[in-house]
């Protein structure tokens, strides 16, 4: 009997996600007359793509058994950067796509820095960077948006404007499908790629799987956490950039709502077919099932400020699962 139930827990750990996205899809498919129809489809897609960026960004620092909390604000900082080169300076698209790369590139060292070389615990670490950068967002732009033609302080407006070439990042199609979603479909199959058939990814996995044993087999152990951090760094703010693209504003403090989606979306990914681990299908599929029961619940004019409802339970059961599963297994 008891076999038979950790057979059951064993089935539901693998497919469960994957159970429950097609069960959504059915149940919404039949009570919704246009929840399937493609425009509605590409728009769940489009809704996830910020979500997905930070939760694969999450995905990488959780491959080394860290937790990097500022990836929200990182997207954010980047956000009113990307803004405030061209609406501001005058700076192209470029520049506008670059520098926040760059920056996100930055700060990921300086992550890597606290933790490493100062020895502070990285969920600490990266929540005083979240604080340090959200502050940072406020103080660079007085506490408001960038957008075209805004008032300028000490009077006047803004010269510039959000060239379309950037915007076209956010709001473009090709194909009649969002840019956006080409951008999240394909940075997850590099991440997948990088995490499963480089050595660099196989030596995070055993990093965070054992950290002394990956140190005894000669594995460099900081080194591979610095490019966990910067790639985290680089993937936020890439989510950042097209955040700003899509909204066509910088928007200060604009990442953080996606932090704890982004979480959710991670711990999802746990338990996609049984893997146990940090994935980047696994987080994709996470985001793409929040993302089609808040639209669904949406088109079921269920409250909008109840929302965060559904998300808790969602990643209740992801962490129940999977850190039940570790339990098990130790």
């Amino acid at each position: 009997m008891e076999s038979k139930k950790l057979d059951i827990f064993g089935f539901f750990y693998k497919y469960g996600t994957i159970l429950v996205t097609i069960l959504a899809l059915l149940y919404f498919s039949l009570t919704l007359d246009n929840f399937l129809n493609f425009n509605n489809v590409t728009n769940i897609f489009r809704s996830v793509s910020i979500v997905a960026l930070i939760g694969l960004a999450i995905t990488i620092s959780l491959t080394i058994d860290g937790f990097d909390l500022s990836v929200g604000a990182v997207a954010g900082f980047a956000a009113v950067i990307a803004a405030k080169f061209m609406v501001i300076w005058g700076f192209g698209t470029v520049m506008a796509v670059v520098v926040p790369l760059i920056v996100g590139i930055l700060i990921g060292g300086i992550n890597a820095f606290l933790i490493i070389k100062i020895g502070i615990q990285d969920m600490l670490a990266t929540l005083s960077m979240m604080f340090l950068l959200t502050g940072i967002s406020v103080t660079f732009q007085g506490g408001s948006a960038i957008y075209n033609f805004m008032p300028i302080p000490g009077g006047g407006i803004a010269k510039h404007t959000m060239q379309e070439t950037f915007l076209f990042i956010g709001q473009g199609k090709f194909l009649g499908i969002p840019v956006p979603v080409y951008i999240m479909l394909l940075v997850a199959t590099l991440v997948h790629i990088f995490l499963n058939y480089t050595k660099y990814g196989r030596y995070l996995y055993m990093i965070g799987g054992n950290h002394e044993a990956a140190k005894l087999s000669g594995i460099k152990i900081n080194r591979y956490k610095l490019i966990a951090y910067v790639m985290s760094g680089f993937l936020s703010a890439l989510a950042g950039v097209v955040l700003a693209a899509r909204l066509g504003s910088g928007e200060v403090d604009a990442g953080s709502p996606y932090l704890m989606d982004g979480v959710a979306a991670a711990f999802v990914g746990f338990s996609v077919l049984g893997t146990g681990k940090p994935n980047a299908f696994g987080t994709l599929l996470g985001a793409l099932l929040m993302g089609i029961l808040l639209n669904g619940l949406v088109m079921m004019d269920f409250p909008y400020y109840s929302q965060d409802i559904v998300k808790g339970i969602v990643l209740l059961l992801a962490l129940g699962l999977t850190y039940y599963k570790m339990k098990h297994r130790a």
